[in-house]
């Protein structure tokens, strides 16, 4: 046996053989290399802030998309919808990606009722392939006043089925089986089988306990003409008979062993058609190809093995093919089960578990790593993490299309990397088929992912395309006011605005670069977005709870009042924070208005007993065309009186004085100033330093907007531009993770929250450490950390660990 072992090159491995094959032999390379350029597979990793819901909370979630063992930078948009458990859809949110990594938030009706509820996450890219591969998780809401309320489903409904490894089951051949166990229910822990055959069906001849919910292993070593039968059992007294594959007399077995310094494999065959010589071996990790080996002549056992360190975590898909490519076994297994490739972050704890106590997290400075995600929770609490973490989604399900129960547990400290080889050995690798692509049978792309936000245009001009045409797009931006671009249309009157990144909606001005002002004021624009959401056709997977009738006054579960008790503590502190809020703007404004004031005003136009109206930075300042008329009923004493062209101020019974940018005028020539063109108002009482002589009884000053004083600017805008709004990205809630920063802890609410911190972007600061800022709640005495981050070759980092 000649073999090849390829070498590491960051997540890529390189392949050069120094044999001549025919191109027939190489239809296999030629096509897997096809797949992976030109038809790269992404999958999604959502964290939530916690594991169950009530309806009136938030969800919150990140996201992590993956090319393979990378963050994709295939996609720059995910789509995440809400279903019910009936297939209809709630809500829907957009978010961008930055080099693979999301968030956002659905606010969870109060109307919602108790139920199951599933998350669906896809990006444009992969709905060109298999919706199986889409991510799809379900969602425990609660609502206490449902007529129903979720129970687990303690039916044992579970079947069974049963996989020799790599496929085959040849007399002679000792070889391993694996059984899988499925349920849309519970499943018992503990369960059994056993081995017999039909001509003595009281002789066990083999016997095995499963390992977890999911898998059991057996071997056995077959003979000719046995027709061997398997029963399975669990503890409650349900019992399933499987017929096992026919034994064949010719075959070939790959057996495989996955250790920390090598994979080894084992071929045994038996009979085997010396016309089909020569064979080959390929071996593929993510679609690559990592090991190829050429056998000339097969032996009744022949070894070699692949060394770990030329290798990466992650599924091993070894194939064997004869000389005409067609496939003759194949197995899978993970590379290095129980040594995993991740970074652990060095975490300095000032932990206090005393009620609504500040608490600090200094997670160790990290060079490569700018950002992490981070959330704490209560350590009693459960975490989606435990049943399917970023890490099971990463190396195995994120890959397998079957259900697999609390997938998590194959990556966790204690796991048994014999249940998850027995595990693979159930499996099947559905990313692509061999003879499918070897047959030249590729997806078909019909949608191609944009780059953020697309939209595509056509300017209509007196009812016909403005083919060719310059359009002016004035866009007005939230942080940084106008913003102008110039676009051409095509042969077709049609353009295209891509590479938007923005929230909610953005607002625009469109006017056609034209003198002709019936074809400027006939001109209108159409938009269309080139991203859609794409509906779910398949089925929604089984749960393992059902609906049952709620008892009227029967006591809620723990988790469930805890959550109800956290919705009424976090209205209170929004209304509190909403109180200082208020507080602040006001004291915000007040020092805005005291700036505009010394901007406009000379020092003969300030008294003590003046009255300020701020017409730049309180927006409450509208209402009327006539600016004395507005001012009547808002200044005390202050009356306004028309006669004819003729009009009058007056305070206190006496005439006021106006002036206007500090000159005076009369009350008749202000009359018909606009509210709009004021930039502040002064009221003064009494004798002022400006009056020059003029009366006691005060005046009224009036500054109108001036260029570069106020802010107010003309900014040339024409008011008959066309104004339309468009769509962009959903805006994430914002999760309070310093609640007690401003506000004094009270007993009057009860704190029960079970996430404590959130932040799906936590940023290094200056010193190259990153810093957690969290409060307690009333009853926490250790706390649940998960820490995710990613460097710039993305080497992972991954913590999820309980602290006191």
């Amino acid at each position: 046996m000649n073999s090849l072992v390829l070498k590491r090159m960051a997540l890529a491995f390189a392949l050069s053989a120094p044999y001549a094959f025919t191109q027939a032999q190489n239809k296999a390379e030629t096509a897997l290399q096809k797949f992976a350029e030109n038809y790269p597979q992404e999958k999604i990793h959502l964290l939530f802030n916690k594991d169950h819901y009530v309806a009136g909370e938030n969800l919150w979630f990140k996201s992590f998309v993956f090319e393979g063992y990378n963050r994709s930078n295939i996609s720059t948009s995910l789509f995440v919808e809400l279903y019910d458990s009936n297939k209809k859809l709630l809500d829907k949110k957009m978010i961008p990606l930055l080099k693979g990594e999301g968030s956002g938030s659905f606010t969870l009706p109060a109307t919602l009722k108790e139920d199951v509820y599933f998350v669906r996450a896809y990006t444009t890219w992969m709905t060109n392939f298999s919706e199986d591969f889409n991510y799809l998780q379900p969602i425990t809401v609660y609502n206490p006043s449902s007529t129903q309320k979720l129970v687990e489903n303690a039916e044992k409904v579970w079947s069974a089925t049963v996989h020799p490894e790599s496929g085959t089951f040849v007399e002679g051949i000792e070889t391993k089986f694996a059984v899988r166990l499925r349920s849309p229910g519970s499943t018992s822990t503990n369960w059994n089988g056993y081995v017999t055959d039909s001509d003595n069906p009281d002789l066990h001849i083999v016997k095995f306990t499963g390992f977890d919910k999911n898998v059991g292993l057996f071997n056995l070593k077959p003979q000719a003409g046995k027709n061997y039968q398997l029963t399975v059992q669990d503890d409650s007294g349900k019992k399933i008979q499987l017929d096992l594959p026919t034994v064949t007399s010719s075959g070939l077995n790959i057996q495989v062993e996955s250790n920390e310094k090598s994979v080894k494999y084992t071929l045994r065959s038996k009979n085997m058609p010396a016309e089909n010589h020569p064979y080959k071996i390929l071996g593929t990790i993510n679609n690559t190809l990592v090991y190829k080996a050429i056998i000339s002549k097969l032996s009744d056992a022949q070894s070699a093995s692949i060394p770990t360190d030329k290798l990466i975590n992650g599924i091993l898909r070894l194939t064997v093919f004869d000389n005409k490519e067609n496939v003759i076994a194949e197995r899978l297994c993970f590379v290095q089960p129980k040594t995993l490739h991740i970074k652990k972050p060095s975490i300095i704890p000032h932990l206090n578990s005393q009620e609504k106590s500040a608490n600090a997290l200094t997670i160790g400075k990290e060079s490569k790593f700018e950002s992490y995600t981070v959330t704490v929770l209560d350590a009693d609490s459960n975490s989606p993490e435990e049943e399917n973490s970023l890490l099971s989604t990463f190396w195995l399900s994120g890959d397998l299309n079957s259900p697999i129960y609390k997938p998590a547990q194959y990556f966790s400290e204690n796991s048994n990397s014999q249940a998850l080889d027995a595990l693979l050995i159930s499996e099947k690798w559905k990313r692509f088929e061999w003879y499918s692509i070897i047959a030249g049978n590729f997806p078909f792309i019909k949608n191609k992912p944009e780059s953020y936000i697309s939209y595509k245009g056509k300017v209509l001009a007196q009812g016909k395309p403005a083919v060719n045409s310059e359009l002016n797009l004035i866009f007005k931006m939230p942080d940084s006011g106008l913003k102008f671009h110039q676009i051409k249309t095509d042969n077709s009157g049609f353009f295209v605005l891509d590479n938007l990144v923005f929230e909610d909606t953005m607002s625009f001005s469109y006017q056609l670069n034209t003198g002709d002002k019936s074809i400027a004021n006939s001109t209108q624009v159409y938009f269309q977005p080139t991203f859609s959401f794409v509906p779910l056709k398949k089925d929604l997977p089984s749960i393992s709870m059902k609906l049952a009738d709620r008892i009227q006054g029967e006591e809620l579960p723990a988790k469930v009042t805890k959550s109800i008790s956290n919705i009424t503590f976090e209205k209170f502190i929004n209304e509190k924070i909403t109180d200082i809020e208020e507080v602040k703007i006001k004291v915000d404004r007040k020092n805005k208005t005291k700036m505009l004031n010394d901007a406009l005003s000379s020092p003969l136009f300030k008294s003590m007993s003046e009255m300020v109206f701020d017409f730049v930075n309180d927006n409450t300042m509208i209402g009327g065309n006539n600016i004395l008329q507005w001012l009547q009923g808002r200044v005390p004493g202050l009356q306004i009186r028309s006669q004819g062209a003729n009009t009058t101020a007056t305070m206190r019974g006496g005439t006021v004085d106006i002036f206007l940018d500090e000159m005076r005028t009369d009350a008749s020539q202000i009359s018909m100033l606009s509210v709009s063109d004021v930039a502040m108002i002064k009221v003064m009482r009494g004798f002022f330093a400006g009056s020059f002589g003029g009366g006691g009884n005060g005046a009224i000053v009036i500054y109108t907007k001036r260029g570069g004083i106020t802010g107010s600017v003309d900014n040339g805008q024409s008011k008959s531009l066309n104004e339309m709004k468009l769509k962009g990205y959903d805006k994430e809630e914002t999760f309070n993770n310093t609640m007690y920063k401003d506000i004094q802890p009270t007993d009057r609410a009860k704190d029960t929250r079970s996430t404590l911190y959130w932040n799906p972007n936590l940023q290094k600061d200056d010193a190259g450490s990153a810093k957690v800022e969290f409060y307690n709640n009333d009853y926490s005495t250790q706390f649940k950390v998960i820490i995710i981050g990613f460097d710039q070759d993305d080497n992972l980092l991954y913590y999820n660990e309980n602290l006191k």
